[in-house]
This record gives C-alpha cells, structure tokens and sequence, in this order.
C-alpha cells in the first residue's frame, strides 16, 4: 500500500525530526556532523527552504525549516537524507539503512509554538545531559542564534519571523515543564 502524502503548504513551518535505526549512532565523530551541516545548508540554499533552527544529537537530528514551495521540501529531505547517507556508508565501509524510515514532519501554526519548538530544539543536548548549556553544544543553531557560532557548522539561514525572549540562552537553559516536553514528543503542540 503506498505511503499518504504529506500535507504540506508552501510557507508553513515544519519541524522534522528522524532517528538513526534501531537508534544507532549516526555522527561518530566531529567530520560526520560538518558533512552532515554541509549538505543541510546546500539542501536549504538548492531547494529555497528556510532554516530556522537545527539540532544534531549523536542518533538523531532536529530542524525547524521553512519551505517556499511545500513540494521542495520532500525533495530536499530525500535528496538530503540520502546522499549522507551514501557519503557515510563510504566512508564507513558499511549498507543498509541508516535512518529508522521516512523523516517525522509536525507542522508550527502559530509564533508560540514556535518558539517552544525552537526552545526545545536548541535545548535538546542540555536536557540530555551532553552539555551543561545550549551554548556549549557546537551542532545546533543556538551558538550561531546567540554569536559564538563556529566558521565550519551550518549558519542559520533565515531570521525568525518571532522576536525572542531576551536574554535567549538564559531561556532556553531553563526547563521546561513535563507538560511540555510532553506536548512535544506526542505532537500536541
């Protein structure tokens, strides 16, 4: 039976999140996350999609994007996910799948949801116990949001259509209730 179509529309705001199979590590080392960062920012410049935020965990990433036109962006993902995934089944000499399945897409309909995704996203290795800081995580938006982003990882590509809480690192660091993550793991946004 073939897969439904995603519903999207040209402008929305979607968060797309996809996990290494059987929760494997997809970005052993500091080369896997650039090339991974590289192709992000070439899908976004070749298929007009905006990035608005990006988190890459060892097993699985986040992005918060924006695509122009709704059907660039399966597109994108697909090209995306699959020629990082030939570029790191040559470099490790491995095959077969590396991502559990098809991308999750959830859409953001309105500027608090949004900040919320942003806020969790940015969040994600602070919750995980990886950094003690958003801002000491160097594979996620949060170092270019606040400034201190390094020249090789991938820049944001678009301004928030949102102004943030102030100050933004202060805000992210802060936990969110279980109610929240809640919401967020189980798409009740």
């Amino acid at each position: 039976m073939p897969r439904a179509a995603r519903q999207l529309v040209d402008g929305g705001i979607y968060h797309l999140i996809n996990r290494g199979n059987a929760q494997q590590t997809v970005f052993k080392k500091e080369q896997d996350f650039q090339a991974f960062t590289d192709l992000l920012l070439q899908m976004c410049n070749d298929f007009n999609i905006d990035l608005y935020a990006w988190c890459l965990m060892t097993n699985h990433y986040h992005l918060v994007v924006r695509p122009h036109k709704a059907e660039l962006l399966s597109k994108g993902i697909h090209w995306f996910q699959s020629t990082h995934v030939r570029r790191y089944h040559r470099h490790y000499g491995s095959s077969g799948h590396l991502w559990q399945g098809r991308y999750k897409s959830f859409s953001i309909d309105d500027s608090d949801q949004l900040l919320t995704v942003i806020r969790y996203v940015e969040a994600n290795p602070a919750r995980a116990g990886m950094v003690d800081s958003a801002v000491d995580w160097l594979w996620s938006s949060h170092r270019h949001r606040v400034g201190t982003g390094s020249a090789g990882a991938c820049p944001l590509s678009s301004a928030l259509p949102v102004d943030l809480p102030q100050p933004w690192t202060a805000y992210v660091d802060t936990p969110m209730t279980d109610l929240e993550i809640y919401k967020m793991r189980n798409g009740n946004r």
